[in-house]
């Protein structure tokens, strides 16, 4: 069975609620993290956070030259990626008619392209050390279309699913593994923030277990699939929403 031990973990979105308390987490099983962010002064305003060997990278995953210099940089100076989070993304609540065409690119940009631009490039060595984790956060709303995101986000997560499958059905004769968390209405600012009180209220009635989810829930989530131990899942798409939806 394989140790996480020394192994290296990119996380996306490190800045946010639900990267910090991913990396922290990989961090506490002794992988060594990658902290991927847009803006690098978000990145260092973390401090000393992190108990553990991490690497600050800021880039724009959503331009795919930025990704590869970036990623060969992190190559040199750190080491090849075993382990890829997929998780940056933005919301958007803007429905079909109301979503303009620079809203749609910008948000399939973050949500999707960045997603792929980075499997691209960390799948070589995945495939050959025939070991991998490339681990997606989802979303709800790629499974109902959204009941309070807008078209481009929920189109962006309903294609990062169907991401996930393809990756997982290509690459598991090499022991890589590629799964997706689905989470709804963690609480993060994107939640807290971008929805008004009288939509989280109602939200709070809908949803069985009578609360939003904590960040260290997804986190735990994560852990649980990048250890050797889920290394017969692969392809699935995890919900995390406390029983608001069941497929």
């Amino acid at each position: 069975m394989t140790s996480l031990h020394g192994k290296i973990a990119l996380v996306t979105g490190a800045a946010g609620v639900l990267g910090l308390a991913t990396a922290k987490a990989l961090l506490e099983d002794g992988l060594k993290v990658v902290l991927n962010d847009l803006h690098s002064e978000k990145l260092n305003a973390l401090g000393g956070q992190f108990k553990g060997d991490v690497y600050p990278a800021a880039f724009d995953i959503s331009d795919y030259d930025q990704v590869v210099l970036n990623v060969q940089k992190i190559q040199g100076e750190f080491g090849n990626v075993d382990v890829l989070i997929n998780n940056a993304g933005i919301l958007s609540n803007n429905k079909v008619i109301d979503t303009q065409p620079e809203e749609w690119r910008k948000v399939l940009g973050a949500n999707l392209d960045g997603a792929f631009f980075l499997t691209k490039m960390v799948l070589p060595h995945m495939k050959a050390q025939r070991w991998g984790r490339i681990i997606n956060t989802c979303s709800l709303a790629g499974k109902t279309g959204g009941l309070t995101a807008g078209t481009a986000y929920s189109t962006s997560k309903g294609a990062l699913q169907s991401l996930t499958y393809s990756v997982a059905r290509e690459t598991a004769q090499f022991g890589i593994t590629v799964n997706g968390i689905a989470p709804a209405y963690v609480r993060t600012p994107m939640v807290m923030e971008q929805l008004t009180e009288a939509q989280r209220t109602e939200l709070l009635k809908s949803i069985p277990v009578g609360r939003f989810c904590e960040p260290e829930e997804f986190a735990h989530v994560v852990r649980f699939l990048t250890s050797p131990l889920a290394g017969f899942i692969t392809g699935e798409i995890i919900d995390l929403n406390g029983g608001l939806h069941f497929d």
